[in-house]
């Protein structure tokens, strides 16, 4: 065996070890991480975060450990998570329990509702003070110009434009009840995220949405409130959502957090959501002033600077982007080799990851967090990562093989080299320029891909976007979430340059000439 070929087969068992010990290492902090004690969940709009940080800051109040997962999606996705056992306890209303979680929109009495909860293991607490019921709403000027004032008067006026939140547009008490129930005729309705929808309201281009009727938008954008005149919606009672055996893992903190019943009239609730929305103070500082005002205990809000929250949200996306990638290297590497070395295996490889490669990303997501058993945070967003990042790899590493003439085969096979040593030193130096691009490829999509994890409380540049896009804070969103990501992207593929300078053998570098 010559130097450099001694050389190159040492680069490689070099990288293959360390994605390896990568991996490894991955797994071994995720065994060993501490869970707290007390797991706090919320969905992704501005009132269910400010709410479940007042339920965090008084756990954490009694000395137990408790973490905030936040702005986890929606209804069922937080559902699934707390009857899974990943969250201990969450915020939720009686009306979207009854017809969107049981299923049963006649269960109108909390009694019969705790009663269908505690068969999935889950209670309920008394109602924390105010009634946050789902209305419609458009702009005062449009409603008066056509005559508007409750939902029945949107049958005259076919061609309205609608947009509703996502959860709103497929819901049991939701966009097809209420539709079927007035028997609307707007055919021209969209999904879109809550808080884009006032400022597409503002702007002209839709023409009615979906309120909550503690919405501080309701003020600012001067909406109105459309009357629900064939009593559709239900009560939608504020109430904590947590888990059966949770007194008994952490009793002062269940005691804390009852303390929140009838603390919270409907007047209070959207001042406090107005002070973030409109006055842009964050949902602890806001829960922090609140506890402090009504209950005299010293809360405190945590507090980070903006570089603090970068580092952490910077460390958080290195760790999805790390670890999916390196055990995406580690599995489709050899799968390329495996498609190349058996071409009819190798077309069913290839079409099986460009099928995932075909999933929505958050339906991925959602999946996996299904799969997991309510399995929410970094674990179901690396896996799914870690499937996104395989057809580049495993595409580049088969067709770089395939690319190697016949002629250089033949010349290894005739120097008396066994088919391992001939993969090693010869067949993966010629083809590491093609794998190492796809690699590329994979990290780089990886990198856009993960700021999808801050939906399922993974963490990462995610996080400020989706708190950035609910507070209309464009440049939170800017320059926590889409910048560095951008950044972090173009650092990764100068890193993978280098490493393609390093390991690629200077002959395969050479560009034709021209």
């Amino acid at each position: 065996m010559s130097e450099h070929g001694f050389l190159r087969m040492r680069t490689v068992f070099i990288i293959l070890a360390l994605c390896f010990l990568g991996v490894v290492g991955a797994l071994v902090i995720g065994i060993f991480v501490t869970e707290p004690t007390v797991k706090v969940g919320s969905k992704s709009f501005t009132e269910s975060v400010i709410l479940a940080e007042m339920a965090t800051q008084l756990v954490e109040g009694t000395g137990e450990s408790v973490k905030h997962r936040r702005g986890i999606g929606g209804t069922r996705l937080l559902w699934t998570a707390l009857v899974g056992g990943k969250v201990d306890v969450y915020p939720d209303y009686t009306g979207t329990i009854s017809d969107e979680i049981l299923g049963d929109n006649t269960l109108r009495n909390e009694d019969a509702i705790r009663e269908a909860l505690a068969k999935h293991g889950i209670r309920m607490s008394q109602p924390l003070g105010f009634n946050n019921t789902y209305a419609m709403g458009m702009k005062k000027p449009v409603a008066a110009r056509l005559g508007i004032s409750k939902v029945s008067d949107l049958v005259r006026n076919p061609k309205l434009k609608f947009g509703f939140t996502n959860e709103f547009m497929n819901r049991g008490d939701g966009w097809p009840s209420l539709k079927a129930r007035y028997r609307l005729p707007q055919q021209n309705v969209v999904g879109i995220e809550h808080v884009l929808a006032y400022q597409a309201l503002e702007s002209g281009t839709l023409d009615a949405t979906d309120l909550y009727s503690t919405d501080a938008e309701i003020r600012k954008y001067d909406l109105q409130v459309l009357e629900d005149d064939l009593h559709h919606f239900p009560p939608y009672y504020a109430v904590l959502l947590y888990r059966a055996d949770l007194a008994d893992r952490a009793p002062e903190g269940m005691k804390a957090l009852l303390r929140m019943e009838g603390l919270i009239s409907a007047e209070e609730m959207q001042k406090l959501n107005a002070r973030t929305t409109v006055d842009q103070v964050r949902e602890s500082e806001v829960a922090a002033d609140f506890l402090n005002q009504k209950l005299g205990q010293l809360a405190v809000a945590r507090r980070e600077s903006g570089w603090r929250r970068l580092l952490v949200n910077t460390l958080d996306h290195l760790l999805l982007v790390a670890v999916s990638l390196t055990a995406a290297i580690v599995a489709a590497v050899p799968l390329g080799i495996l498609a190349a070395r058996r071409p009819v295996l190798g077309q069913g490889l290839l079409a099986a990851a460009g099928i995932v490669q075909t999933v929505p990303s958050l339906a991925l997501l959602v999946f996996m967090v299904v799969l997991l058993d309510g399995e929410i945070g970094a674990k179901p967003a690396i896996i799914a990562l870690f499937l996104y990042s395989l057809l580049p790899i495993v595409r580049n590493t088969h067709s770089g093989l395939n690319d190697i003439s016949p002629q250089v085969r033949e010349s290894a096979a005739a120097l008396g080299l066994p088919p391992t040593a001939q993969l090693i030193l010869v067949e993966l130096p010629m083809a590491s320029r093609s794998i190492l691009a796809g690699i590329k490829t994979s990290a780089v999509i990886n990198v856009g891909y993960a700021t999808l994890g801050g939906l399922i409380g993974a963490g990462g540049y995610g996080q400020p976007i989706i708190e950035g896009l609910r507070r209309w804070d464009p440049k939170d969103v800017f320059l926590q979430g889409v910048l560095p990501a951008a950044v972090m992207a173009l650092v990764v593929q100068g890193m993978f340059e280098l490493l393609e300078r390093a390991v690629v053998p200077k002959g395969l570098r050479l560009k034709p000439a021209e």
